[in-house]
């Protein structure tokens, strides 16, 4: 922080009355560490000023992301079992080879059901259906929700350090504004002195 009574960065930009920017250049002609602080500011203002603009990348890739990248086997493991529509196919297919197993290698001398008793059997293999889809569906909800519950807490996290950086910069603007009034507050008091 320069002890200017203005901002260095609007004397750099122009943005000062005339007043104020003799006032800022008779200052920093004699203050050694305004004048570095001016001198800096200026050779990063060149320096961006040289840089071409490029597109902001998607995702920024890390050396370290091999390191915490899970084996293919392990990726693999978790795509199936994190998918309810590939758990639901493979454990279709298991009771299509166990029925078609079934039906191949059953005894001879099975005895048909009656017809009650299929009636029956397909009520309780319905009422089964139901109730692992009703979980599969309560799993997947419950997932969702917490999904959304991380999110919901990054979102507040980026708010908060906003509005932290928002206070830190109202803050700076007051100061400067204070610095501005009190070199104003200075100059009417020497104005008003007898002479």
């Amino acid at each position: 922080m320069s002890c200017s009574p203005f901002d260095l960065r609007d004397y750099l930009f122009g943005e000062l009355a005339e007043t104020d920017r003799r006032q800022v250049d008779q200052h920093v002609r004699s203050c050694s560490h305004c004048h570095e602080d001016l001198e800096r500011l200026r050779l990063t203002h060149s320096t961006l000023l040289v840089l071409r603009d490029e597109e902001v990348p998607q995702r920024i890739g890390f050396v370290s992301d091999q390191v915490f990248e899970p084996s293919p086997v392990r990726r693999a493991w978790r795509a199936f079992w994190g998918s309810t529509a590939r758990l639901a196919f493979a454990s279709a297919a298991m009771l299509s080879v166990a029925l078609v197993t079934f039906a191949f290698f059953r005894p001879a001398a099975a005895v048909p059901a009656p017809a009650s008793d299929t009636a029956k059997i397909e009520q309780q293999v319905s009422a089964r259906v139901a109730t692992a889809v009703e979980k599969a569906v309560a799993e997947s909800e419950a997932r969702q929700a917490r999904k959304t519950a991380e999110l919901l807490a990054a979102a507040e996290q980026r708010f908060d350090k906003q509005r932290a950086a928002d206070m830190e910069n109202v803050a700076q603007s007051i100061s400067v504004l204070q610095k501005r009034y009190n070199v104003r507050e200075i100059q009417l008091a020497r104005l008003e002195e007898p002479k």
